[in-house]
């Protein structure tokens, strides 16, 4: 922490994050490297479905996350709050998906200014696993390249050498 404070990093109070992963009932998500999770953070849900990674030095994906929640609704399919979370469970369920791990999480996300860009960190404790911290550019397919060189270059200034691409899921199952 004290390295992303002389870096004038801003960073935020921890939020517990649930995440549910589901195995597609027709392809085997471990082979196509995808993954399909619900999660909840605070009181709203998002869906999110990343697909395969696409080089092999980094976790750089696609990725589709959308929101659970509709604002003043208070009950039903598009609300916040657990309800939410149970019912689109029961409708990836329906359709055959099923849930396959959990993961656990008290976050901080950190905002750190880093060579004209905002990189996005986060500081993780994950359940049964210890700690973390991501770093992550969401930028257009014409700008991964020097995405990747930066975050390189921060991650060097941060001391953060011990690269892991697998997922926290991944981890978990293989324990």
């Amino acid at each position: 922490e004290a390295r992303l404070t002389a870096l004038a990093a801003t960073i935020f109070e921890a939020q517990t994050e649930v995440d549910l992963y589901f195995a597609h009932p027709a392809r085997d998500f471990a082979q196509t490297d995808e993954a399909l999770r619900i999660r909840r953070k605070g009181p709203s849900n998002f869906i999110t479905y990343k697909g395969p990674k696409i080089d092999k030095a980094t976790k750089t994906r696609g990725e589709i996350d959308l929101p659970l929640s509709s604002g003043p609704l208070s009950s039903g399919p598009l609300s916040s709050g657990p309800q939410s979370a149970e019912a689109w469970i029961g409708l990836l369920e329906a359709l055959g998906f099923r849930p396959v791990g959990e993961v656990r999480k008290s976050r901080r996300k950190v905002a750190i200014p880093w060579q004209d860009r905002c990189v996005e960190g986060s500081l993780d404790e994950v359940e049964r696993l210890g700690r973390y911290a991501e770093l992550e550019l969401v930028v257009p397919a014409e700008g991964i390249e020097s995405a990747k060189a930066c975050i390189a270059s921060l991650a060097d200034e941060l001391g953060l050498t011990d690269s892991e691409r697998r997922s926290y899921l991944e981890l978990l199952l293989e324990r």
